[in-house]
């Protein structure tokens, strides 16, 4: 045959002994050919095996549309359960103790619902300023561990779901008899709250809870130059006073172990409506921030921050003299104190619209905030539209002047109505921070450009003399 093949005598293929050598009639382009194609039949053989894996895989993992739509069904289904049973536990109740037990309930347990409605909007804000190509990394001074939208909002579904969950839980005990199961829910619920926010070990976003806890330390004792992130923060807690006055009325009454009782009812009550508390801890953010614009003018000398500081005092007045209703006479109160009172929350709410307008927000920043890098409805409906500058400044407006309703401490029993609008000044504020952080983002932007400007100048000097030379 042409051009044979032998197999060598040391083949580990089985021959007799003394035959001879066994000759295969291929030549050289048969024998590659069939290599090759072995090889290409096992790399096929390989394919189909990793293209049905890859298919098993496919088929074992959902879709993420098909997970998101699986949470939001198990979410309704358990605000479904939390509304009946809380519903039916309520009715059982006589009408004249309904009334208290909803108010009682209420100050338990709105001060961490209302935290996490600033949550939510505050992934909000995030998700803006990503889309809208604002570094809010930079202007807060954060590192690159810092918490995005996303985890923002898995805070913020967890806290929405076990506050509602342990409110209801104190509804039901309390109406089944079982007041001692009732009384601990909101103790429980608060101590896992604090032990989550100073728990000590890497775990549970670690770096973003030291970076707050440390920005609140600055804030309480500003030993130092304040930051953005200071007063920042700072800001969104005048907004929450009336959270963190409900909160010293609830720890009160848990340390008085007048958890599911009417003790606090009385008028002497340590934990009642006339305690002095109440107005020293709705005046304390103020304070801070007060102290804060203190601290900036001593380190940078600008009388603006004493302006400032002077927004923040007006509303001491109006603090203490809605307190003193409880102090003075009906007739004293009505004919003299209520008419300074309603003085100081004119004065308040004006003097913050101006500095709002004018200083936070300079006016500059309407044109840019709600232009996205890439195409997106919500810049499409908001960006360069007239209508959002005036629903932002008239909302703006109108919630400066209901907040001075909030923080009147005559007016708390109403606690239906002082819910709803201690939740709209949390959503003024959602409104303040998009504005008030483009604001400052614009102005880091200009002195970079300054900067720039100033170091080209005298490079173009010195190139012009070298050519003249």
């Amino acid at each position: 045959m042409f051009g044979g093949v032998a197999v060598p005598s040391n083949s580990t293929h089985l021959r007799k002994s003394g035959s001879r050598p066994v000759v295969y009639d291929l030549d050289e382009h048969e024998v590659e050919n069939g290599v090759e194609e072995g090889l290409l039949h096992k790399v096929e053989a390989d394919d189909s095996k990793g293209s049905v894996t890859a298919v098993g895989a496919a088929t074992m993992t959902p879709s993420p549309a098909l997970l998101w739509r699986f949470k939001v069904l198990l979410f309704l289904i358990w605000a479904f359960i939390c509304c009946k049973i809380g519903w039916d536990s309520v009715m059982i109740m006589s009408g004249d103790k309904r009334d208290l037990f909803l108010y009682e309930a209420f100050l338990y347990f709105n001060p961490l619902l209302l935290a996490a409605l600033m949550v939510w909007l505050w992934g909000i804000n995030l998700w803006f300023f990503a889309q809208g190509g604002v570094n809010y990394a930079k202007i807060f001074d954060l590192d690159q561990n810092h918490l995005t939208h996303r985890e923002i909002w898995k805070c913020a579904t967890w806290m929405t779901i076990i506050v509602p969950t342990s409110m209801t839980a104190y509804i039901y005990l309390y109406s089944h008899g079982e007041v001692s199961y009732a009384a601990s829910q909101p103790v429980l619920l608060y101590a896992a709250a604090i032990l989550v926010l100073i728990f000590p070990f890497d775990i549970f976003y670690f770096s973003s809870r030291y970076f707050f806890l440390k920005t609140l330390w600055r804030i309480i004792f500003p030993l130092q130059a304040i930051s953005f992130a200071d007063f920042f923060l700072a800001d969104i807690l005048t907004s929450m006073a009336k959270v963190f006055s409900d909160l010293e009325r609830s720890v009160c009454r848990m340390v008085h172990r007048q958890v599911a009782t009417i003790a606090w009812l009385e008028a002497d009550s340590v934990c009642g409506s006339h305690s002095v508390a109440i107005p020293l801890i709705l005046v304390l953010p103020y304070l801070f921030r007060l102290n804060q614009c203190l601290r900036q003018y001593k380190d940078t000398g600008e009388k603006t921050t004493l302006l400032n500081a002077l927004k923040y005092s007006t509303a001491v007045p109006v603090i203490f003299l809605s307190a003193l209703k409880y102090h003075v006479f009906p007739d004293k109160w009505t004919n003299f104190y209520r008419p300074l009172w309603l003085l100081s929350g004119v004065v308040n709410s004006s003097y913050s619209f101006y500095w709002d307008v004018n200083r936070d927000w300079d006016l500059g920043g309407f044109t840019r905030i709600f232009k996205f890098n890439k195409p997106h409805l919500f810049s499409h409906m908001l960006h360069g539209r007239r209508w959002v500058y005036f629903w932002v400044i008239g909302s703006n407006l109108i919630l400066r002047c209901t907040w001075t309703y909030k923080l009147s401490a005559h007016l708390r029993h109403n606690y239906l109505t002082v819910f709803i609008i201690a939740a709209l000044e949390i959503f003024r504020r959602f409104q303040w921070i998009f504005f008030r952080v483009e604001n400052e983002w614009n102005k880091m932007n200009s002195k970079s450009h300054s900067h720039l400007s100033a170091k080209e100048i005298p490079n173009d000097e010195e190139d012009l003399l070298h050519s003249i030379n």
